[in-house]
């Protein structure tokens, strides 16, 4: 199911990436009191009360004819194209400025629904001093402070009175949707193609010629399908260009409508840094993963060449030691057979239950072969586990003391977990509850 998407645009310093960074929860914009730090549109993910929703920081909007300060502009115009709700940001310091009023021109342009906010009111004091921005005609204004954290629950109470019903689902539950994530150019509209056997998605070796993510459901043996076509994500920096027109959200988007992300790798040129960055989307929002090595036919290879690749995968993603590798090419339809029987098996493992009584018979055979740590004297000791959820498996282990539970034991048990069920293709997750 998708989330609503909520774009905060204003000018240069008026404290945005203060008040995304409250909204998300972690210091993930840089802030610094210079105008147009940001310079980059920034992604997060937010929640309020029973609302989850993805968060954009835009680079300050200003009229000036410097090229970043277009170049900022030009990403705002592109977010506030793709948002549900603006949160539009001024500052109670200055007042109304000429760029104040040159932002609100963009956004009643956009025809999307705006929140104004009017940031840097840091005591009551300075309330009466909000009243000049009932001007700006975007009706009460929120008086809020990001450096205190004051007014942010008003803000959002009124955000989310804008976010659009999401709660009706697009296919029914036995559809297993997939998505194709990866940088420009690497095969994925060709791969698309050689799947549904035939020319439906434009093919062409420009990187980013899809645009938009591409529905196409179909039937295997039987099975209903989706498969979710994203355009290229590119490294910040390349993001604002027009052509893009914000794909990396709608591939974030596509990513959270799917049950397995297959992330696509360029077998000829081989994996870069941004190749992780991109698989750290579908890992991080806790979906079932493949890597495919694309274009496999190009590569110059013997009989080690495609255990060599798959080491050399294993080594750069570590956090996706549980995802399986599939090496393919879309241009000749060699080994495509393979992909298909991957894709169910790890939609099946992602939505595995465990019976409680035989996920505790393999935690206790592990811990009698490996005991619980000790520290500071104190043993962990466990009491017994219970998986809590699916998609992915999510598993509650209730002990005596949940900090005693240290990562590297936790992956022990996850490890045993693995061997004893398989869960090839899912990430695992883990939470340590003290048992009352």
């Amino acid at each position: 199911m998708p989330k609503p998407v909520v774009a905060i645009v204003g000018r240069p310093n008026v404290g945005k990436s203060t008040i995304f960074n409250r909204i998300v929860g972690e210091r993930v914009s840089i802030v610094e009191d210079e105008p147009g730090v940001t310079r980059d549109r920034i992604y997060g993910s937010g929640s309020w009360l029973n609302h989850e929703f993805n968060i954009i920081d835009t680079g300050g909007i200003d009229i000036g004819d410097e090229p970043f300060l277009t170049q900022i502009r030009y990403q705002a115009e592109i977010a506030i194209d793709e948002a549900d709700v603006i949160i539009f940001i001024s500052s109670g310091r200055e007042g109304i400025t000429q760029a104040d009023e040159e932002v609100a021109k963009i956004l009643y342009r956009s025809k999307k629904p705006v929140v104004l906010a009017i940031n840097k009111i840091d005591n009551f004091e300075m309330r009466d001093e909000i009243y000049e921005f009932y001007s700006l005609g975007f009706g009460d204004p929120f008086p809020i402070s990001g450096s205190h954290g004051m007014g942010i629950g008003d803000l959002l109470d009124a955000v989310a009175k804008h976010f659009p019903d999401y709660s009706g689902s697009d296919y029914d539950d036995d559809v297993i949707k997939f998505c194709l994530i990866g940088r420009p150019n690497v095969g994925k509209s060709s791969l698309v193609n050689a799947i549904l056997g035939e020319e439906r998605v434009i093919v062409s070796n420009i990187a980013g010629t899809t645009r938009d993510a591409i529905d196409s459901p179909f039937k295997n043996n039987g099975q209903k399908y989706v498969i979710i076509d994203t355009a290229g994500m590119r490294k910040k920096g390349k993001v604002y260009e027009n052509t893009e027109k914000y794909s990396v959200l709608r591939a974030l988007s596509a990513i959270e409508r799917s049950d397995v992300c297959c992330i696509v790798i360029d077998g000829e040129t081989g994996i870069i840094d941004h190749d992780k960055k991109v698989a750290g989307y579908a890992h991080e929002a806790g979906r079932a993963v493949i890597i495919i090595v694309n274009k496999w036919d190009a590569v110059n290879k013997d009989e080690k060449t495609m255990k060599e690749f798959e080491d050399k995968i294993r080594a750069e993603f570590l956090f996706l030691d549980y995802a399986p590798i599939v090496f393919l090419s879309a241009l000749t339809k060699k080994r495509i057979h393979t992909l298909m029987p991957m894709i169910n098996l790890a939609c099946n493992n992602h939505s595995m239950r465990v019976q409680t009584n035989v996920l505790n018979d393999i935690i206790f055979d592990a811990v009698a072969m490996n005991p619980t740590p000790t520290h500071n004297g104190q043993r962990l000791r466990i009491f017994y586990v219970t998986q809590v959820a699916i998609k992915p498996p999510t598993f509650v282990v209730f002990v005596n003391e949940p900090e005693l539970l240290h990562f590297s034991y936790e992956r022990f048990l996850e490890n045993r977990i693995r061997e004893s069920f398989g869960f090839e293709g899912t990430p695992i997750k883990f939470f340590a509850r003290q048992r009352n």
